[in-house]
């Protein structure tokens, strides 16, 4: 394990925020794990692992402990016969460079998360989710180190707590595990989800390939913003900074009546309460006095999605978080609801 001192975090961010490490590693093995877990528990020093760094908000202040930079690789189709059917993924893997190659291979069960940055290892953490589509619904094991018991354990799906962007490892067991390797169960020559409205629309009639699926996805993805294209200034972001809130019949009726329409609302999936539905967060933002594209200083809102908050150059992470209490201050003022935030927060005071 090659030890750096006080790294700058930014450049390993999607939103090109975030102040130094202490210490930096970058691992390739899972022998290097162990090391660093050895090493921060002997000296008690905090320990963070990053990812893709698409899915953090990382303080100006930077981390004062060891960050992992995980960089295991490799991709295994296990009894694959023109479709594999079961992938063995490496944490570090790049996330939608793996579902190129499942589509490639015409398996079914990921095309919707196309275009969705980060690493492979961050997808169980966050059940990671878009157009009608969720891991959970692939994810056959995952294997992580345990820092408690400093060893490796690899658990079926079924023990992952899956839930609306949750799972044991951001929520129950947060911070216990490192995941390294993630298995997925696909399926061979599947037809594709079709679930989202714009899904449908783009194919009225006809079924897609998974390739014009996974295509269509990124599209999509890039007219709102959510898609890493070099030179986008609206690509400097977090994706979705704050979840959609997960509401009953009740309260879904209260914000028809406050409002004067019905919002946008869909079924809130696997492990909610009966007839829960997610609302859409962007659409309780604009109703709340936010709109795209609006700045506050130099943080800003992206120009193509609500839901999206911007480094417009050299924004802060103060700056993020003032505009993030703004917006979430006047949809509760409006709505009575507390949004969530879906980032990482990294080195923040509790």
């Amino acid at each position: 394990m090659l030890l750096e001192e006080n790294k700058q975090l930014a450049p390993f961010t999607t939103f090109g925020i975030g102040g130094p490490a202490r210490w930096f590693a970058a691992v390739a093995r899972e022998e290097e794990i162990v090391e660093a877990a050895i090493w921060t528990s002997e000296r008690r020093v905090p320990l963070f692992v990053l990812g893709g760094g698409s899915n953090v908000l990382i303080s100006d202040a930077g981390f004062d402990g060891l960050v992992l930079h995980i960089e295991l690789h490799g991709v295994e189709a296990v009894g694959v016969d023109g479709c594999a059917g079961v992938y063995r993924v490496a944490a570090g893997e790049d996330w939608d460079r793996f579902v190129e190659h499942a589509v490639r291979d015409d398996c079914a069960g990921i095309e919707c998360l196309a275009g969705i940055p980060g690493t492979v290892g961050g997808t169980p953490v966050q059940n990671v989710g878009a157009y009608g589509q969720e891991v959970a619904s692939s994810i056959e094991r995952v294997r992580a180190f345990d820092l408690i018991s400093r060893e490796f354990v690899e658990f079926p799906a079924a023990e992952c707590g899956f839930a609306y962007r949750r799972s044991r490892f951001n929520s129950a067991d947060r911070g216990r595990y490192i995941v390294t390797r993630v298995d997925y169960r696909l399926t061979p020559r599947g037809a594709p989800t079709l679930r989202y409205a714009d899904l449908q629309h783009a194919f009225p009639g006809v079924l897609p390939s998974l390739a014009e699926v996974a295509s269509a996805v990124r599209q999509i993805r890039q007219s709102k913003g959510m898609l890493l294209v070099e030179g986008d200034p609206d690509c400097r972001s977090a994706g979705s900074f704050f979840k959609n809130p997960v509401l009953d019949a009740a309260a879904l009726h209260r914000i028809a009546i406050l409002s004067g329409t019905e919002p946008p609302h869909f079924p809130a999936g696997p492990g909610a309460a009966e007839r829960a539905v997610k609302v859409a967060a962007a659409w309780l933002i604009e109703q709340a006095g936010f709109s795209k594209g609006q700045n506050m200083g130099a943080a800003g809102i992206s120009s193509r999605h609500t839901l999206a908050l911007v480094n417009r150059g050299g924004a802060t992470a103060a700056d993020i978080l003032r505009l993030a209490d703004a917006i979430r201050n006047a949809v509760e003022k409006r709505f009575g609801i507390g949004l969530e935030m879906e980032p990482e927060m990294i080195g923040f005071e509790p």
